[in-house]
């Protein structure tokens, strides 16, 4: 019977992989680690879950191959397994977008509300990057930027905001990105620059998509990856 062979024992396999994902928090949780590794208390306070119940999400990715974890001291830290990861969070946005109605009613929402522009594309950040014609900025906290963020970015938290434009160019275009595609952070940034006549566009994708690419990445402390 095919439920004895070996195919239906990877099914099964690749069934425990789908069925960890089946939970808003740990696609979450998920977004957050791949910003770099994060103690399980730091990936609680991202989420806005108690520390146990993020442990318990955290376990079930781990389980299913999705992070690894490893132990420092007391605190346990978890990171994406691989980027193949950040593939597949991007394969169940895809299908998701084409085929559900009311993941289309909350883009034509919240999302283009705030950024009806087309985004910039990855092939033509890197492009205007390397022209010179951009200005790069992240909106992520600071940690995350220190852990990893594009060549020449500078931060600007968007809590900060508000009080940073000066160190902001008017005379050239921005693009802000944040954690990913549909991180809200890039979009309140967009918006809140745009009113405040700013030239700016957003990144279409994120750090870890960039990083997943194989482009190149550096850290706060000057290298490069």
């Amino acid at each position: 019977m095919s439920s004895e062979g070996p195919k239906y024992a990877l099914l099964s396999q690749f069934a425990a992989v789908a069925k960890a994902l089946g939970h808003p928090h740990r696609l979450e949780l998920l977004e957050f680690a791949a910003q770099g590794e994060r103690s399980v208390d730091s990936l609680a306070g991202r989420a806005g879950l108690t520390v146990g119940n993020a442990s318990q999400h955290l376990q079930n990715l781990r389980r299913a191959g999705l992070v690894k974890s490893r132990r420092e001291g007391k605190r346990v830290l978890y990171r994406l397994s691989d980027d193949a990861v950040v593939g597949l969070l991007a394969s169940v946005r895809q299908i998701a977008e084409r085929n559900l109605a009311e993941v289309q009613r909350v883009l034509d929402g919240y999302f283009h509300e705030r950024d009806a522009l087309e985004p910039v594309s990855r092939d033509e950040l890197a492009q205007r990057m390397h022209d010179g014609l951009v200005t790069v900025l992240d909106v992520r906290p600071e940690d995350e930027f220190a852990a990893g963020h594009l060549p020449g970015a500078i931060n600007i938290p968007l809590r900060e905001l508000e009080k940073q434009l000066a160190d902001l160019p008017r005379d050239h275009e921005i693009v802000a990105y944040c954690r990913g595609p549909y991180c809200v952070l890039s979009f309140e940034a967009v918006s809140a620059l745009r009113e405040r006549g700013f030239k700016v566009r957003r990144f279409e994708e994120g750090y870890p998509e960039w990083r997943a690419a194989g482009l190149a990445v550096e850290t706060t402390d000057g290298s490069v990856g």
